[in-house]
Formats: structure tokens, C-alpha cells, sequence
């Protein structure tokens, strides 16, 4: 007999998060989320762990709430907790959370601070009055950029701020993340950008931190509705990707334990009565010995799978929180866990750090390594198929793409 669940998770956006998710819910409860998003997701479809549903222009603002709607009320029977796996779904949730909330458990603050949080120059200026360091940045838009002059030292960091817009340009030489290192190859990178795609909206310029992929710092955090911090955890990436499509995407992390950089971001989520999940990207500076706020993300990332396999499942907060009313205590993870989705042959020919390889190797050895995407409960002959591929890819790209330059600051 086929087991029924009070809840279903339904969850909106990036294909390869949605799946990382819906597995921490399926290990938490065995229920199967409801995966949504406008495009196909064929690296997903053939899972177990979860139902995936296309819906076509889901992300058009006409449609949106109204399949959202239609959602609502297929299942009318259960309690519907609606996250986003990407930053779009989580804008669009905001935007329209106080018609949703009336069929969605909606886990997200208003849209006055959501707004504050996603747009960089408000964020970093909030952030600073708790302390918070940041490279210097700038805003470049397609009526300024060829009189732009930088206002601080080169590297620079190129980054469209649309980018679900920016995903749909298609040009030569198109990357996620761009390093211009003088004047000649930042007019380049805004030339290809503004002249030879259809991209329009504007660019963020941010002062390059050196450094290898192992100086990045991710924190992720789950604040209760009571607005108190439930859940603190941070990894340290110790491999990116480098192909121009996904640089600065984290494949490889290992958590550590950081009590004073885990204190100031409690407090400062505390302080701005935050709610639910938020992604902190940073970068240790060797410059000053100092962590720079890159980003504040309302959303989990692909990676936040390293915190539900190190032991505390991320997906079980919000549930046990929005779902069941459990009182939640705060937890600081201190469990040593390797989290990876790159084949160990990568991890231990592209990770810099010879000690963290050495580390790398021994939590394997000790059975506290994951991959969340080679899932063995989760494998049929067509999954295990496009997982192999997928792997052996990771071979080829790194081959083409790495570079010992340490590319991070995205």
C-alpha cells in the first residue's frame, strides 16, 4: 500500500538543487517532493526521489501564480511547503507571498527585506553595520560601459547581475564569471557582452580577492519563524568548477567549525528579524586576514547537501519548523564531512592543497564522504547512465578549463 504523507514539498527552479533537496526530504520523511519548473529537467526525471512536472512559461509573471493555483488545488488535501532553488523562484515567490501564502506554506521574510538582501549594494551596506567586509564593487550598465573607468586596482570580477536574463544570450567566448586583469580586456569582456548579445541589464564590477578555491567560506543558516537561528554550518570549498558555463560552482566542500564567523552571522540575521534559509558566499582575504562577503542568498544552493550528509538534514528544519510546530534547538555543526559531486580522480588531481587532499582522502577512507547526485539507493540503468557521463565529463572540462590562478570570487 502506498504511503501518503499530510505535506508535499513543492520545489520551484534549478534542476540539479531540486534534486539535493527533494533527497534530504525523501531520507527525512519518505515523501516524494513535487519538483516544478518552466524548462525540462531531464538529469532529474528519472529519479525515485521525487515527481517531476513541466510546466511551460511558469516563469512568466501571467502564468506564474496561476499554475501555482492549479497546483494548490490538485492537492488541496495536503500542506504545501513552497521553496525556490534558485534565486528567480525565490524573487517570484516573494513578490506575490501574500496571495500564495493563502494556499502555501510560504518560510521566506517579506519582500522589503528579501529586496534588500538580493541587490548587492544594499545588502553589502546593511551587512557593514555588523561588521561585514566586502571587496569594492561597482554597478555598470549598457548606457556607461564604454566611459567606464575602474575605480580600483585590477583583477576585476565581471558578472552579469540578470542572469536569468544573461542565460538566454548566446554569444562567442560566453562566460559565467569573467577575470579582466587590465583595461584592454575589461573593454573586451563588456564589448562581447553589450554588442555582441542581446543582454541589457546591468554588470557588477568587484575588485578580484587571489587566492586558490580553497579560500572560499560557504555559510548556511536556517532561522526559525521565531526569528532565531536553528541551524549553523560552514563548508570550505576546496574545488570549483572552472568551465566558462559553471566557474565558481562549488563540486567539492568540507565542512569546518568557525564558532566566531558562525556567532556574527547569527546575530546578524537575529538582528534584521530574518526567517528560513540563507547561503553566505565568502572569501578569506590572505591580504588582511580577513573574510569578504561576497553574496547572501534566501535560497540553497547545489552545494547545501554537504550540511544534510555531514548529519543535520536542512530540509527537516523547515518542515519540523513550518510543518509540525517542533521546538528547534540551535545547533553549530561540527561534524568533519566531505561533500562532493566530481569523480575522487578530480578531487585529488585539481585540489591545490596537499593537505586537504590528504584530508580528502581520509574521510573517504572513513566512509564521511557524499556525493548527493550519485545516489546508490537512487539508480536505475537510464540514471546510473546519464550519472556516468556526466562524471567522466568532469575529466574532460577539467582538462580544458583549470588553471592554477584560483578563478573564486563569484
Amino acid at each position: 500500500m502506498a504511503i501518503t504523507h499530510a505535506f508535499l514539498p513543492v520545489l520551484l527552479g534549478d534542476e540539479m538543487n531540486a534534486y539535493g533537496m527533494a533527497r534530504a526530504f525523501y531520507e527525512s520523511y519518505g515523501v516524494k517532493p513535487l519538483a516544478v519548473n518552466h524548462t525540462n529537467m531531464a538529469k532529474i526525471q528519472q529519479s525515485d526521489l521525487l515527481t517531476f512536472r513541466e510546466i511551460p512559461r511558469l516563469n512568466i509573471e501571467e502564468r506564474f501564480v496561476v499554475a501555482l493555483q492549479a497546483i494548490a488545488e490538485e492537492f488541496a488535501d495536503k500542506k504545501l511547503l513552497l521553496l525556490a532553488c534558485d534565486e528567480f523562484y525565490v524573487k517570484k515567490i516573494v513578490q506575490h507571498k501574500e496571495e500564495l501564502a493563502e494556499l502555501f506554506i510560504i518560510p521566506y521574510v517579506d519582500a522589503p527585506l528579501a529586496n534588500q538582501l538580493l541587490t548587492r549594494e544594499s545588502m553589502y551596506e546593511l551587512s557593514a553595520k555588523f561588521g561585514f567586509q566586502y571587496p569594492a564593487m561597482h554597478v555598470c550598465t549598457v548606457n556607461d560601459y564604454e566611459e567606464f573607468e575602474i575605480p580600483f586596482e585590477y583583477p576585476v570580477v565581471i558578472k552579469p547581475m540578470n542572469m536569468t536574463k544573461y542565460a538566454t544570450c548566446i554569444f562567442p567566448g560566453k562566460k559565467k564569471v569573467y577575470i579582466a586583469y587590465n583595461t584592454e580586456e575589461k573593454d573586451a569582456i563588456f564589448q562581447a557582452i553589450y554588442k555582441e548579445s542581446a543582454y541589457r541589464d546591468d554588470l557588477m564590477v568587484q575588485q578580484y580577492i587571489p587566492g586558490e578555491d580553497a579560500n572560499m567560506r560557504v555559510v548556511n543558516t536556517y532561522v526559525g519563524q521565531d526569528g532565531q537561528a536553528k541551524l549553523l554550518a560552514i563548508g570550505n570549498p576546496i574545488l570549483e568548477e572552472h568551465s566558462p558555463d559553471g566557474i565558481g560552482r562549488y563540486v567539492a566542500i568540507m565542512t569546518i567549525y568557525d564558532r566566531d564567523l558562525m556567532n556574527q552571522v547569527k546575530v546578524f540575521l537575529e538582528e534584521i528579524q530574518f526567517q528560513g534559509f540563507a547561503t553566505f558566499d565568502m572569501k578569506y582575504d590572505e591580504r588582511d586576514g580577513q573574510y569578504k562577503l561576497l553574496s547572501i542568498e534566501l535560497h540553497n544552493e547545489l552545494s547545501n547537501y554537504y550540511v544534510t550528509a555531514s548529519g543535520y538534514n536542512l530540509m527537516q528544519y523547515v518542515a519540523d519548523d513550518f510543518i509540525r510546530g517542533s521546538k528547534l534547538q540551535l545547533t553549530y555543526v561540527q561534524n568533519k564531512h566531505l561533500w562532493t559531486i566530481v569523480p575522487n580522480g578530480v578531487l585529488f588531481k585539481y585540489v591545490q592543497n596537499e593537505q586537504l587532499v590528504i584530508e580528502a582522502k581520509s574521510l573517504i577512507r572513513q566512509g564521511l564522504a557524499t556525493d548527493s547526485i550519485f545516489n546508490y539507493k537512487d539508480m536505475n540503468a537510464r540514471r546510473w547512465l546519464n550519472i556516468t557521463l556526466d562524471n567522466l565529463s568532469f575529466y574532460r572540462k577539467y582538462k580544458k578549463y583549470f588553471n592554477n590562478k584560483g578563478l573564486s570570487n563569484s
